[in-house]
């Protein structure tokens, strides 16, 4: 078996006025994603997903560009089931003039952002293909699944204090949700209107429904803080993404200074960003996004991780669904995984880019046995909405 094509669509898709929200990213008129193709000559597709960051639109091109441009000649005429081994070719540049297999290769030296994101989507279509060979759902190949399907939270959450309550319950009402996540941070202009948000959403959800608070790292260390004592006695299940990424160390003080469990980890890349959180013990749930940090096999560098240190493992999942299919077959197979986000926003990449959906009942989504990822992409919505590297 051996790769005969490999092929990155940047997607833009319009969101309808009606359906855009205003968070700390401003107003978000489309959904933006990179879907990557890898075809073998035996006639296997794998898909997967890449993304240049969180609330990131016009960085999709360069990404898409990293893919054809730079990542599939070298991986032409290799076998797709080697995935270990092309991470690492694709993580480290071979040297020119030496064969893969037992040539040179220099360190990549963008380490982190577009190159990881690149990878991120090649190798979740590689495990694509690898469960197509063998005719099993990839949670076989991850070790085999430890629920048949797994509880949801739905995850959206920008209304005002007056309307917060009422937009939450209606999630929960929608398919059975018991778990909601809402958006706090600099969108509210100060802390304690965050946290009027967050006692209004409490009030009118009651006690027995998880709430989650995420900020997008828009806080200083001194403002985060502040929020998570104002809202102590909210039963938080989890404040996320309290300060920047890059200060790991203030998100430490953060979680010290109450006792509000902290998440996070979508803007991070690969193993070793995840390693420094744990070490440092900043956070009590890690949220890989495996579009972003690098794939399945990064993600499970990463589960380890979490097991490790006896943390939780929750895949950030605001994506398309090639991410979301990868996030959910890694959370259903892992001992740290518990729980799954689904998007409640409006979400095109997710619904109507492949023929399956994964549907809510009763608050969980179940893990399908289709071989692979279990998804198949509409050639048509490609068409529509693939940009081919246009900025």
């Amino acid at each position: 078996m051996r790769i005969s094509r490999v092929h990155a669509t940047w997607c833009r898709v319009p969101i309808p006025y009606e359906r855009q929200h205003t968070s700390d990213f401003g107003r978000v008129p489309t959904f933006d994603s990179v879907i990557v193709r890898v075809e073998t000559a035996c006639g296997l597709t794998g898909w997967g997903e890449a993304k240049a960051g969180v609330g990131s639109a016009a960085a999709c091109a360069g990404l898409a560009a990293i893919i054809n441009d730079d990542y599939a000649p070298l991986l032409l005429g290799q076998d797709p089931r080697d995935i270990s081994r092309l991470w690492d070719v694709m993580y480290n540049t071979p040297r020119e003039g030496y064969a893969i297999a037992g040539g040179y290769a220099l360190p990549q030296v963008g380490r982190r952002g577009l190159s990881i994101s690149a990878i991120a989507g090649v190798d979740v279509a590689l495990w694509d293909i690898l469960g197509k060979s063998l005719d099993v759902p990839v949670w076989r190949l991850l070790g085999g699944k430890r629920v048949d399907r797994m509880p949801a939270y739905a995850s959206g959450g920008w209304a005002d204090a007056t309307k917060i309550g009422e937009q939450l319950q209606g999630y929960c009402d929608q398919a059975g949700f018991r778990a909601v996540k809402m958006r706090v941070g600099v969108m509210d202009g100060s802390p304690a209107r965050s946290a009027a948000r967050v006692r209004a959403a409490r009030e009118r959800l009651g006690p027995d429904i998880r709430l989650m608070a995420d900020a997008h790292g828009t806080w200083t260390v001194a403002e985060a803080r502040a929020f998570a004592r104002m809202v102590e006695d909210c039963s938080l299940f989890w404040f996320e993404e309290p300060v920047s990424a890059d200060d790991k160390a203030g998100m430490a003080e953060v979680r010290r200074s109450s006792s509000v469990p902290i998440s996070a980890g979508e803007s991070e890349f690969t193993r070793h960003d995840f390693r420094e959180i744990c070490e440092l013990r900043a956070a009590d749930v890690l949220q890989p996004d495996l579009a972003i940090a690098g794939g399945l096999t990064e993600g499970l560098r990463i589960s380890a991780l979490a097991s490790a240190y006896n943390l939780r493992l929750a895949p950030h999942l605001w994506s398309g669904a090639p991410a979301f299919a990868a996030g959910m077959h890694l959370a259903a197979t892992q001992s740290a995984g518990f729980i799954l986000e689904y998007s409640l926003g409006h979400n095109p990449m997710l619904h109507d880019l492949i023929e399956e959906s994964f549907p809510v009942e009763d608050g969980h989504v179940a893990i399908p046995d289709r071989p692979g990822l279990g998804i198949t992409v509409r050639e048509a919505f490609l068409q529509k909405y693939g940009q081919e590297g246009r900025a």
